[in-house]
């Protein structure tokens, strides 16, 4: 598992409460990244376009822009990782949340200690990506571009969240082989697993629906996980 922490990199923590602010630049400066702060999404939007950032912390619930809203607005000219914070934890809200292109999403309150290490998780990922060559996949009409991070289905180009494209590569270059809860969550989102199945079957759910006719591929495995079946 990855858990190293990654080098210094440049963060945007939005929050509209001070404290929440300053308790996650104060762990983030500790561990050598350097931290710009904006208090609402109007903001958050503006310093995106005006500085580049490595990560994005995006409290949802805000004043005036809410972080969904920035999120989607950022995500027209954008694509810096983005960890999003609510007081909400129902299974519609991050839903939305992946599907408007978040990376993780963090419930309040929250460990700040979990937060770093879900923070320098991503930030090593992004580092270290290393597609080697053209590779690709194909299964049926379902054709994968893991160099690209392109999926096509019967032809046809099909957007994802950045969750789905690490979780359907994962499966796909394990195929055939059973995977746990513990396992996926482990190499997919990179931090030990705590017991919570919401976030793991929320984007299985959103990748079957991106998949079309071939989320048969994915198949449930009671009590167990899952398996991508394919020859």
């Amino acid at each position: 598992m990855e858990n190293e922490v990654a080098d210094m990199a440049k963060l945007l923590v939005v929050d509209d409460e001070d404290k929440i602010r300053e308790m996650i630049k104060k762990y983030a400066v500790y561990e050598g990244h350097e931290v710009i702060e904006a208090a609402d999404g109007f903001a958050a939007v503006e310093m995106v376009k005006k500085h580049d950032f490595d990560l994005i912390i995006m409290d949802v619930m805000m004043p005036g822009l809410d972080g969904f809203s920035a999120v989607r607005d950022i995500r027209k000219f954008n694509d810096t990782p983005v960890i999003m914070l609510s007081a909400r934890g129902e299974e519609y809200d991050r839903i939305h949340g992946f599907e408007v292109g978040i990376d993780d999403y963090v419930v309040k309150p929250f460990s700040v200690k979990e937060l770093m290490m879900r923070i320098n998780v991503i930030l090593a990922r992004g580092k270290a990506k290393e597609e080697k060559g053209n590779e690709t996949a194909e299964f049926g009409g379902l054709k994968i571009d893991y160099t690209a991070r392109i999926v096509y289905v019967d032809g046809r180009q099909v957007e994802m969240s950045p969750k789905e494209y690490d979780l359907l590569f994962y499966m796909a270059r394990n195929k055939n082989i059973a995977l746990t809860r513990e396992k996926l969550i482990t190499e997919v989102w990179g931090y030990d697993y705590y017991g919570d199945d919401r976030t793991l079957d929320t984007h299985v759910k959103l990748l079957r629906h991106s998949l079309g006719d071939y989320q048969k591929y994915i198949v449930t495995l009671r009590g167990v996980g899952y398996r991508f079946e394919a020859k």
